[in-house]
């Protein structure tokens, strides 16, 4: 998805605030319908979730009848909602954040804390650590490691014709940055703490700020600090029984 068709689509959203209220009341299920929120209980509480302008309206024409509530807003006009978790076969911890519009491959892993943004990809097996940012429309490839704390630029604003690139196999240490173009060919390493201002060829590591090849993978002596671990991304889900 270019940066345009994102733009599109955020600005022509319908804005809302994604509200749950706890509400004490003597109430019928009538009493909610056509409001154009969803409403569950029954009898003095009822819980009630959707927009919360539509809601606010409503208390409001009913508050005579509401002995007391509890207003729960998680955004505030947001023109897109989060991605649909339920169609994803991934692992995704509590406290990730991911927009719809991203596309999450099989067996990936996103930890807590970690923000994937609209149009962003991550390849199958790909884990995104801890407060890790991918992005809009950054493209992740397959078996890939964004450290802890890490940036993958995002490309809405200022307007970019490149997203960030992201090869397969690549690992990216903690606190990283890789900014808007750049592409990082297969199996390269960024240490930890870099800043990657130009594009990295494949089985290279390079580190510092800004960041400059040091090395050739290959000639790394201790190969197991770039290795992943699969066991780590292979979702064992139970089957139910027949």
């Amino acid at each position: 998805m270019n940066y345009k068709k994102i733009a599109q689509l955020i600005s022509e959203s319908r804005k809302t605030t994604p509200s749950k209220i706890y509400l004490q009341g003597n109430f019928e299920r009538k009493s909610f319908e056509g409001e154009g929120f969803q409403a569950f209980g029954q009898g003095k509480f009822w819980v009630l979730i959707g927009d919360f302008p539509l809601i606010e309206k409503w208390m409001k024409k009913n508050r005579e009848r509401i002995k007391d509530s509890f207003v729960e807003i998680t955004a505030r006009y947001s023109a897109l909602p989060l991605l649909d978790l339920k169609k994803v076969e991934a692992r995704i911890e509590p406290g990730a954040v991911i927009r719809r519009q991203a596309r999450i491959g099989k067996d990936c892993v996103v930890m807590m804390g970690a923000v994937i943004n609209i149009g962003a990809e991550l390849g199958e097996r790909t884990m995104v650590d801890m407060n890790a940012v991918v992005g809009a429309r950054a493209v992740i490839g397959k078996e890939c490691h964004i450290g802890a704390g890490a940036v993958i630029a995002g490309v809405l604003e200022p307007p970019s014709k490149k997203p960030v690139m992201i090869e397969d196999n690549v690992l990216i240490g903690a606190n990283a940055v890789v900014l808007e173009g750049i592409k990082l060919g297969k199996g390269s390493v960024v240490a930890a703490g870099a800043v990657v201002l130009e594009d990295v060829p494949p089985e290279y590591v390079v580190a510092g700020v800004p960041a400059k090849k040091i090395r050739e993978v290959k000639d790394l002596p201790q190969k197991d600090k770039i290795s992943i671990v699969k066991s780590l991304r292979e979702l064992k889900l139970k089957k139910d029984s027949d």
